[in-house]
């Protein structure tokens, strides 16, 4: 008996431990299907302290692919894996700028973090750091030996003149460092997502991008639409859109007096926008403000405050009505009484302390080398004549067009897709940088397209409502999309 029961617990043990060994070999095999090469497992941490597991990784590409002495470049990620065993094809976020880091996008909380893992239920989520960008940046900063003038008046034409001198010391300080400038343009990084495709092992990748992210969406949709399965993109800019059209500028300003209009006390207070912007830049350009600046690193410096200073800081301001605009219109506001405490409170943030030029590697290449044609070049800078901010929304493009030999893409690169990728495009009716005219001109050759309309959103408009992420979640469903608008409420533009 008492052997009987040693013999039974015996088996018993043994179909315990085999029981226990499947289930560890399962899990292994799992966690095999997993890491990918380059790739160790990270508890991955968001700035307010939210954690998650997901992968860091990294691919390695040449530098320039039209080089064969090429050095090679290491492009890094972060994988968060699929949720509920979805087998979907990987989801690839491509961040705008170009220059934004997507590793340090998915970071922030109440940015793009809740988004980042509610698509997990359709395969993994992949937050690239796009070459030159992040984690994949290997590109010195270049701080050349041009310097604006803080307290005098220089024209905007002397002003180009010294961007112009100062990215040709940049392009010879990154030669100098073995870096090859030529690399850093949208073909190369749309060729580094296929790569990254290849490397994840997936038969295709499911593309989701914003702005600049938008951009280097369509250039892959040229390169490889085979290996696409589908496409989000938000705030859309095209091939040939590197540069705004200034009147398209002007019409967004309309829009926002429109929205202005709703709120009986705030039409009071700004009964016509585009005519106090414009009376405001005259009078800078008649008569430039000294003032003290107050940040801690320019602390008692002066700056003579111009018209072009002032068409840069409205150029940011304007992205989102829910961000900055009320405050834009203060600004134009208590300048136009005298009152200078708005404008020492940006500028004591840090705006303009620094005169002396300087260039990051990769949004420098990248925008001169999308470039623009000649017939759009020669339609903006008649626009910009007597337009409200002129050629500043993108400054220093076009100022730079073909100032780098060899780095534009050419006109065949600026044609936009035509294919019928699934493609959901998200628009917000108030974006002051990307216009509901020129998303729909950039995609008008995708027949697969679904278009959904934000009302009073801006540029950044992923988290503008929960709406979004459910209409995102249903496009990667395959699930019709019945509501094509989202209406979110406007801002108190009087606060």
């Amino acid at each position: 008996m008492h052997k009987d029961r040693v013999a039974h617990i015996g088996k018993l043990a043994a179909c315990i431990f085999a029981l226990i060994t499947t289930s560890v070999m399962a899990n292994e095999q799992a966690q095999q299907q997993y890491n990918y090469s380059n790739e160790e497992a990270i508890v991955f941490e968001t700035m307010d302290g939210i954690q998650t597991n997901a992968f860091s990784g990294y691919i390695t590409v040449p530098e320039n692919r039209s080089n064969q002495q090429s050095r090679n470049i290491k492009v890094h990620y972060v994988r968060f894996p699929a949720t509920a065993n979805k087998t979907g094809s990987p989801i690839v976020y491509l961040s705008g700028g170009p220059g934004g880091s997507g590793i340090d996008t998915a970071k922030y909380p109440n940015f793009r973090f809740p988004l980042f893992m509610a698509l997990r239920e359709h395969g993994d989520v992949i937050a690239l750091d796009q070459r030159g960008t992040g984690l994949s940046k290997d590109t010195p900063t270049c701080r050349s030996d041009q310097y604006t003038p803080m307290n005098q008046v220089q024209s905007i034409d002397d002003t180009i003149a010294l961007y112009k001198l100062a990215a040709k010391q940049c392009h010879a300080f990154w030669q100098s460092k073995g870096i090859d400038l030529l690399g850093y343009n949208t073909v190369e990084s749309a060729q580094d997502l296929n790569e990254l495709r290849q490397h994840l092992k997936a038969e295709k990748i499911t593309l989701w991008g914003i702005s600049y992210g938008s951009h280097l969406a369509f250039a892959a949709m040229k390169l490889f639409p085979e290996r696409i399965d589908k496409v989000v993109i938000a705030s859309a800019e095209g091939l040939n859109q590197t540069v705004k059209l200034p009147t398209q500028t002007d019409a967004y300003f309309s829009r926002l007096q429109d929205a202005i209009n709703t709120q009986p006390e705030a039409a009071k207070q700004y009964p016509d926008i585009k005519g106090l912007i414009a009376r405001i830049h005259q009078q800078l350009l008649d008569k430039p403000i000294k003032v003290t600046l107050q940040s801690k690193a320019a602390s008692g410096n002066t700056l003579l405050f111009q018209k072009h200073h002032l068409q840069i800081l409205a150029s940011s301001m304007i992205t989102d009505p829910q961000r900055y605009v009320s405050v834009l219109l203060k600004l134009y506001k208590s300048i136009d009484v005298g009152n200078l405490e708005i404008l020492n409170g940006l500028l004591a943030r840090g705006y303009f302390d620094e005169n002396q030029i300087s260039f990051e590697a990769m949004p420098l290449a990248m925008d001169i080398a999308s470039g623009i044609t000649a017939e759009r070049l020669a339609l903006v800078e008649q626009q910009a004549k007597t337009s409200l901010l002129g050629l500043m929304l993108n400054f220093p493009m076009p100022q730079l067009n073909n100032q780098l030999n060899g780095l534009d893409l050419g006109d065949s690169f600026r044609a936009d897709p035509i294919n019928n990728i699934p493609t959901l495009l998200l628009s917000g009716t108030l974006d002051g940088r990307t216009y509901l005219a020129s998303q729909y001109e950039a995609t008008s050759g995708l027949s697969a397209l679904t278009k959904v309309t934000i009302e009073n959103a801006g540029h950044n408009l992923f988290m503008s409502s929960p709406k979004v992420t459910q209409v995102i979640k249903q496009f990667l469903n395959d699930q019709a999309i019945k509501d094509k608008t989202i209406s979110i409420d406007l801002p108190d533009f009087t606060k």
